[in-house]
């Protein structure tokens, strides 16, 4: 393990984790302005065989994805292969179906298309069939008019998003990423994971079976229980304009979200439970699952690769810095229809919120059910990395990663 002096309070978080029982096996890297000066993981990959966690041991991060998808989104549109600000129609004419001719690309990436559920169950034999999941969104008429409202596209997002990718490039997200990210790049980070990492990916350990924790992927919302200590954390991370803001409502939020969670037939769970993970044996550690490379929640990926990922972004080997800055900047904010909380997105990147909350307000990035995070702060140098294998109690996916980035921040 390595960590840079500067960061020893780090190092402390990350073993009191271990020590208060909170970890199973997890893993955190830090880059600042380029250099690795964290990279800790400890504990076991798989609590049946106690098969210790190493440096290169990878885990399903869930929706950390979806920003990797943005990304190589993003590259396709700066090569002149897609036009974001264009109607999905243009290179999914199926998709104009049930008045959906005017949604754009951004729209898709914004979570404001209206699609957030797709309402026919999808079949086990279909997990690994992205065009044909594609195809039942593509038929659907959006829950509320595109454009008006943002809500959470939990696993919708990335068949979407990668039907587009497809239709103008014919290859796979994962294709793409392994071609163009990953293997230029020498990240240990898969879409679709091939059957040797599947063999040494830690083994993920469910949380609160009431919670949606096994039924997909999403980011990690605040519950009601945890609205307390979720709201100093916010008010750290979000400044004094979040400081001010309406109490009575956000508890409101908070209660509605918690309401949802218990609530198996509600539009947060019906986001989150399908495609169902659950329905395979060992959920997100089935090899179907990693297999498929679900482009809104299918990532497996190392600690210091998901760092490496959002290193190589800030400084410009993945994206012009141009498009990077305007991918970033928040396109939606406020109640989300999905999860009732505040969220806020660019083109696929979260933004600081609720739904996201970190130190500082030039921060972008996304989280994973469970806690999982993976994080970009250009106005201080920083791309940080989190991974794990004991999923959080609750829907909040906990407060361990915000520990550990306050404790970067700290450090500073």
């Amino acid at each position: 393990m390595h960590c840079d002096p500067r960061f020893s309070r780090v190092r402390e978080v990350f073993e009191q984790h271990f020590a208060d029982g909170e970890e199973l096996g997890a893993a955190f890297a830090v880059y600042l302005d380029g250099e690795l000066v964290v990279d800790l993981w400890g504990g076991v990959a798989d609590r049946h065989t106690g098969r210790p966690w190493r440096q290169d041991t990878p885990a399903f991060a869930y929706s950390c994805t979806k920003a990797i998808t943005a990304t190589l989104l993003l590259q396709l549109a700066e090569r002149g292969l897609v036009d974001v600000g264009a109607p999905v129609a243009e290179v999914w004419p199926e998709f104009a179906a049930e008045g959906k001719a005017a949604i754009t690309v951004a729209q898709l990436l914004t979570h404001e298309a209206g699609l957030p559920v797709v309402e026919e169950p999808v079949p086990v034999e279909e997990f690994g069939d992205h065009p044909a999941i594609a195809a039942r969104l593509a038929g659907q008429r959006p829950l509320w008019e595109p454009g008006s409202a943002h809500g959470y596209h939990a696993l919708t997002y990335g068949f979407l998003v990668g039907e587009v990718v497809r239709r103008v490039t014919g290859k796979s997200v994962g294709e793409l990423v392994a071609a163009e990210i990953a293997g230029p790049l020498g990240l240990d980070l898969w879409i679709g994971a091939p059957d040797p990492v599947i063999a040494r990916a830690a083994r993920i350990t469910g949380g609160d079976r009431r919670a949606p924790a096994e039924a997909g992927a999403g980011p990690a919302p605040a519950t009601a229980e945890d609205s307390a200590v979720t709201a100093k954390a916010r008010a750290d991370g979000a400044g004094a304009d979040e400081k001010r803001a309406d109490g009575a409502g956000k508890e409101d939020a908070f209660a509605r979200m918690a309401r949802d969670a218990r609530d198996p037939g509600s539009l947060m769970n019906r986001a989150l439970g399908n495609p169902g993970m659950q329905r395979l044996k060992g959920g997100a550690n089935h090899p179907v699952i990693l297999r498929a490379g679900w482009p809104g929640a299918g990532v497996v990926t190392t600690a210091g690769a998901l760092a490496g990922f959002y290193r190589s972004l800030i400084a410009g080997e993945i994206l012009r810095p141009e498009t990077l800055a305007d991918a970033v900047r928040a396109r939606v904010s406020g109640p989300d229809r999905v999860l009732h909380v505040d969220s806020s997105f660019g083109l696929g990147y979260m933004r600081p919120s609720m739904t996201f909350f970190v130190p500082s307000r030039t921060a972008f990035g996304h989280t994973g059910l469970g806690g999982f995070l993976g994080l970009a702060d250009p106005g201080h140098g920083l791309a940080v990395g989190y991974v794990m294998n004991r999923m959080a109690d609750t829907v909040s996916g906990s407060l361990r990663a915000y520990r550990l980035t306050e404790a970067v921040y700290r450090s500073l």
